[in-house]
């Protein structure tokens, strides 16, 4: 589907990789509709860009469902917005796990739904999730993040599938180390030596591609972590979590969760 002259819906653009892929829609010639909590920083990022401004919580439904109305019709989607949920499963409080579940999972599928008989239609629209590598591979103390974006790969790569034919793109964008803005570079954790990071734009990039080139799943990461995702598929799991385990994996899980506790 080509960017120009299409209506974009992007979620989470107040800030960290949403704003970076917004600018690179709106370059693109891209008409755009942005929602995120930060009503503040939406309505600055918007009248730069000369977009719509919704700002919304994707975690309370009620929020959600006037988004849509307020949307109208949209060409593509982008479901940016996550919650970092990093920490262990007692940590959460119940509350905790409804709110990621609520943004990170069913927001999207929420969206995905309403927008899709339109572009069904038209004949003509896409859908974009974006995932993370810790859709594609674990590491420790990340059980409730891992959950939501294995399940949005799930669901892209099988919507993919039912949509062959129709006119309406699907695909999952997969981020990993991304530094300048995003969920790693907030909590300011430090890599061991020889991982590298990609920018924001090279996430909004991949983003654009996947829209006009229909591609289903698009890895963002530098090659220390594309690595980590194929070596795990293909080996045993536990002999993969000792792998990451022994490269420091528990301790960058603690420094996270410590970092992002405040933003579940």
């Amino acid at each position: 589907m080509q960017i120009a002259g299409s209506t974009v819906l992007v979620t989470g653009a107040s800030g960290g990789l949403g704003e970076a892929i917004a600018r690179e829609l709106r370059g693109r010639g891209a008409s755009l509709a942005l929602t995120a909590r930060r009503r503040e920083a939406l309505e600055t990022l918007a009248a730069e860009l000369q977009a719509r401004a919704l700002a919304a919580d994707l975690a309370d439904r009620v929020q959600l469902e006037q988004l849509l109305d307020d949307a109208g019709q949209i060409d593509a989607l982008v479901a940016n917005a996550g919650v970092p949920a990093a920490g262990r499963l007692e940590s959460f409080s119940l509350a905790e796990v409804d709110r990621t579940l609520e943004v990170n999972l069913r927001a999207p599928v929420a969206l995905a739904r309403a927008l899709l008989p339109g572009m069904l239609e038209r004949r003509r629209g896409h859908l974009l999730f974006v995932s993370s590598i810790a859709g594609k591979t674990v590491v420790p103390g990340n059980p409730l993040y891992h959950a939501t974006k294995y399940a949005l790969r799930g669901f892209a790569a099988a919507l993919r599938t039912d949509l062959h034919g129709s006119g309406v793109g699907v695909s999952c964008v997969f981020p990993g180390f991304i530094r300048d803005a995003g969920i790693f570079a907030e909590s300011g954790v430090k890599l061991p030596p020889g991982v590298g990071t990609r920018s924001p734009e090279d996430v909004a990039r991949a983003v654009s591609r996947a829209i006009e080139r229909d591609r289903g799943e698009v890895d963002v990461a530098p090659a220390f972590q594309r690595a980590g995702a194929i070596a795990a598929a293909l080996a045993p799991q536990d002999l993969a979590a000792a792998v990451v385990r022994r490269l420091g994996g528990v301790q960058i899980a603690e420094e996270m969760e410590g970092a992002l506790r405040g933003k579940r």
